[in-house]
């Protein structure tokens, strides 16, 4: 029989995975109730964009939270999120490729050329295989400390993850600029709360855990 917080851990992973699957369903809920609007390319790109951007940010959040909270055992919810983000980064660019290129992928390379905003996120995609293969506990022995500093792409990811979405507004993708930005301070603040803390954040931190007098 499992230890009480083993069996915790287990429902909340549980619970992680439902939660990162509804996404996909209500896409292809959508899909055969044909409710996608006037372009349903363009909303399956988007979508899947967005919750491949959605996800990748949750997991560069879970090692800030863990700081600030005390909670160790999220970081055990930090491997399934980021298989996810690549889950959804794939499908986005599998739509992209196969219905909205409608499979002349040789058309990409071009595409790449002239559209910044593909080089960046195609680039995030490939940085993000090497990331997805290495994920297991068995990759993570045999790389050792390479391991760490490898998984440390995850910081450019998510970077050219939001300039990917940010320069779409500057080539007519119909997207409002707002959104984007909401995104880009997200993971501006992320990347700030892994600098030395300054003393108002270590209170911020006491604030929200307590010190025991142990």
């Amino acid at each position: 029989m499992k230890p009480p917080r083993e069996t915790t851990i287990v429902v909340a992973k549980v619970i992680v995975f439902v939660l990162c699957l509804l996404p996909l369903g209500h896409l292809a809920w959508d899909v055969a109730q044909q409710t996608l609007g006037p372009d349903p390319v363009a909303a399956l790109e988007h979508r899947s964009g967005d919750w491949a951007l959605r996800l990748l940010l949750i997991t560069l959040a879970i090692t800030p939270l863990r700081r600030l909270t005390g909670v160790a055992a999220l970081i055990r919810l930090r491997r399934m999120l980021g298989l996810f983000a690549f889950f959804y980064a794939t499908v986005h660019l599998a739509i992209y490729l196969v219905i909205d290129l409608g499979g002349f992928w040789r058309q990409l390379f071009s595409e790449i050329v002239k559209r910044p905003y593909i080089t960046v996120g195609f680039l995030a995609w490939l940085l993000l295989v090497p990331l997805a293969l290495t994920s297991t506990k068995g990759m993570m022995r045999r790389l050792g400390r390479r391991w760490g500093k490898l998984h440390k792409l995850v910081y450019a990811i998510g970077l050219l993850a939001v300039l990917h979405y940010l320069w779409q507004v500057k080539y007519g993708q119909k997207i409002a600029v707002r959104e984007p930005l909401i995104y880009l301070s997200i993971y501006l603040a992320l990347m700030a709360a892994r600098l030395p803390w300054p003393a108002w954040f270590a209170r911020l931190r006491r604030s929200v855990r307590p010190e025991s007098g142990a």
